[in-house]
């Protein structure tokens, strides 16, 4: 049976872990690149340095997280499967793990909605994204001819644009991480999309009455500059762009939420630890004990997407294994620059005294 929750509104366990991730202070760095899969997310880790030994922790959720070093450089790689529900679950639960600034690089794969700008196997930084989600309200029981008067099957919002300096930062570092004679494009000027499901909101035919048959050839009319479609990087996108522009908070109010809220459950979420290392953070250590967040803090985000798909080819091209190997290589490499590239002021750092990064208590 699971915990027994006493509130509902934000789970945390009673030795101060976020329910769904299974992390708590101390063991997720400030820069971060989340991934879907757990292999491609091991294979970032494999850059990271020998000390600290990495610390490598799976929820009974399914999120892995990988924290180490980077050159130096604190970094965790956090893998978290597909779907905006589960970008939803990792920003969130991250952001309440961690003092200070964040920065997030999104490393996934996409479709190609223009395979003449963006073949398969060209990694694309997404300047902005839009949203596609499937109007649950439209009866897709009729045909969609007797419905143009009501209501759409497919909604497409505006799109949100990721931080620009690190938009720069991340084209550049793959570029520059792009093994020599390898001719792989690096798109920075494409617009992404990211749908709500993985078939219908993406075009796909199935036999269910999904009514989008004309969806990809829409998106392509009423979008600038769309090139790819995935399901994640609109949300990510969309939260940090939420998170700063917030309101301003009164300072009463802002010394509350400048400490670690009560746990919310009776028992403990069971992460599994798979590394021999142990965790060396503890509950009365500064890193489990310090302000989870800062009032002014920024979450500073971008993405690389490896195009497997061309969507509207004729051949309708797709990557081969060794190609997604090679790509995941190099552009894990390239992210990871990108992450110690991007300079968070260290009074704006999570404290590393206590943490799983901290080379002082090896």
């Amino acid at each position: 049976m699971k915990d027994k929750l006493t509130d509902a509104n934000f789970p945390r366990t009673a030795d101060n872990r976020v329910y769904h991730l299974g992390l708590r202070p101390g063991e997720i760095a400030n820069k971060i690149i989340t991934v879907g899969s757990p292999s491609r997310a091991l294979t970032i880790a494999a850059h990271l340095d020998e000390e600290p030994k990495k610390f490598r922790i799976e929820s009974e959720r399914g999120f892995q997280t990988i924290t180490g070093r980077y050159k130096g450089t604190p970094v965790s790689v956090i893998s978290i499967g597909m779907g905006a529900p589960n970008m939803d679950f990792f920003v969130r639960e991250a952001r309440e793990s961690i003092t200070g600034d964040m920065v997030i690089i999104r490393l996934g794969s996409c479709g190609s909605l223009t395979h003449t700008s963006a073949p398969v196997g060209t990694v694309v930084v997404p300047k902005a994204c839009v949203g596609i989600t499937r109007n649950v309200d439209f009866d897709f029981g009729r045909p969609e001819d007797e419905q143009m008067n009501e209501e759409r099957a497919y909604r497409i919002s505006k799109p949100v644009s990721d931080d620009p300096q690190l938009h720069q930062i991340v084209v550049k570092s793959l570029e520059n991480a792009r093994p020599v004679g390898d001719q792989t494009v690096v798109a920075g000027h494409l617009v992404n999309a990211s749908a709500d499901s993985f078939y219908s909101s993406q075009g796909r035919l199935t036999s269910f009455p999904d009514h989008n048959t004309h969806l990809v050839e829409e998106l392509l009319q009423q979008v600038d500059d769309l090139g790819t479609l995935e399901m994640e990087t609109h949300h990510l996108y969309h939260l940090a762009k939420c998170w700063n522009h917030r309101p301003k908070i009164s300072s009463s109010r802002s010394n509350n939420l400048n400490h670690t809220a009560p746990p919310l459950t009776t028992g403990p979420v069971r992460p599994v630890t798979l590394d021999s290392s142990p965790s060396r953070v503890n509950l009365g250590s500064p890193s489990a004990s310090a302000p989870l967040v800062t009032v002014d803090s920024k979450i500073y985000v971008s993405a690389a997407q490896m195009v497997f798909a061309a969507r509207t080819s004729v051949e309708r091209d797709f990557i081969t294994p060794e190609r997604v190997q090679a790509i995941e290589e190099w552009g894990g490499k390239g992210v990871l620059e990108a992450l110690i590239a991007y300079v968070i002021p260290a009074e704006r750092l999570h404290p590393e005294k206590g943490s799983v990064w901290s080379l002082k208590d090896v």
